[in-house]
């Protein structure tokens, strides 16, 4: 099952930059409001961190063979400008399982972010140098 949200297509505003499209599809589990609902504020969050992401996919996968205790598979893929960044857990609580990968996609961006951050500033301030030394 796939299901494909964003609260302003219907509008025609969602193409100008106003959030993310979310892709959810689910493997041997039911999707229910509650689900759909928790996910979709878990995706808000992100899209607050990181407004350039396009794409969210979201997989929920229910395995009835392996171990109980990790029963349950949520993988979060976000599609950004450059690389994307893919996290992945197993839980026994779909919930806790959704938590906890999107836990894990904020650290990413927050790497991600100060990375680009450290790169800017050094050559902000290699450049100034640069320039004091040709002043002085």
């Amino acid at each position: 099952m796939t299901f494909v949200a964003c609260p302003l297509a219907i509008s025609g505003f969602c193409a100008t930059l106003c959030c993310m499209k979310l892709v959810l599809s689910t493997h041997k589990v039911t999707l229910t409001d509650g689900l759909n609902e928790h996910v979709r504020l878990c995706i808000d969050k992100l899209d607050h961190q990181e407004t350039h992401a396009l794409k969210a996919f979201v997989n929920l996968e229910r395995d009835h063979k392996g171990v109980p205790e990790k029963q349950y598979t949520c993988t979060m893929k976000l599609a950004l400008p450059g690389q994307n960044v893919v996290a992945r857990d197993a839980e026994s609580d779909l919930y806790a399982a959704i938590d906890l990968v999107t836990k894990k996609i904020q650290a990413q961006l927050r790497k991600r972010h100060n990375k680009f951050k450290s790169r800017n500033h050094k050559v902000a301030a290699s450049a100034k140098q640069a320039l004091q030394a040709i002043a002085a």
